[in-house]
């Protein structure tokens, strides 16, 4: 069986998964399930009123999620796959343990090769979140991992290094950046030209 399915299964079964994006190393879960979501904050020791984003392998794949205006997916055309969070409207599948009861979820695409194929096997949206301990710094390369987060992670996939720039979190509908990060000029421009 290959990582990739061993990976697969584990999120299945409500385990956790590290993987390799284009940003960081990210923290996967079934993002639907409310209990694989709790772990996740568990392990990481975040505090529940932040919420998690999560990760898809494709835009259309996210609007099964959310409910995005017409603006919300224009934006998402132009700068996803990407490191950029895209905050929308959330279904009701979409659990409150995810989004801190807010009604707002964090939407990315990552564009990286192993993060989508991992997100395409599991066939659910996966939790979009760094894997580090809450207050330490992103992991850019799996020496830095946590001994929690790798003890706690059923499979660990190597991606190599990654660039370490944190996605840009944007609120299309407000026009609002809330964390600046990769691509946060282009962002910028496109709100204050759309």
């Amino acid at each position: 069986m290959s990582e990739f399915d061993r990976a697969a299964e584990a999120i299945d079964a409500g385990d956790l998964v590290v993987y390799p994006t284009e940003t960081v190393y990210g923290l996967g879960a079934a993002a639907l399930e409310p209990d694989a979501v709790e772990r996740v904050f568990e392990v990481k020791g975040r505090d529940r009123s932040k919420p998690l984003s999560f990760a898809v392998p494709s835009v259309p794949s996210a609007l099964q999620y959310v409910r995005a205006t017409e603006r919300e997916r224009r934006f998402m055309a132009t700068f996803l796959p990407g490191p950029v969070t895209v905050l929308c409207r959330r279904r009701e599948t979409i659990p409150e343990e995810l989004t801190a009861g807010r009604d707002r979820v964090g939407v990315r695409v990552p564009d990286h090769p192993l993060a989508l194929r991992l997100c395409e096997r599991a066939g659910t949206p996966i939790t979009a979140t760094s894997a580090n301990v809450s207050g330490q710094p992103s992991v850019r390369e799996l020496g830095d991992l946590d001994p929690e987060i790798r003890e706690a992670a059923a499979v660990v996939l190597d991606g190599g290094k990654t660039d370490g720039t944190e996605s840009t979190v944007v609120d299309v509908s407000s026009a609002t950046i809330h964390r600046r990060g990769a691509q946060a000029d282009e962002i910028e421009a496109w709100l204050e030209t759309h």
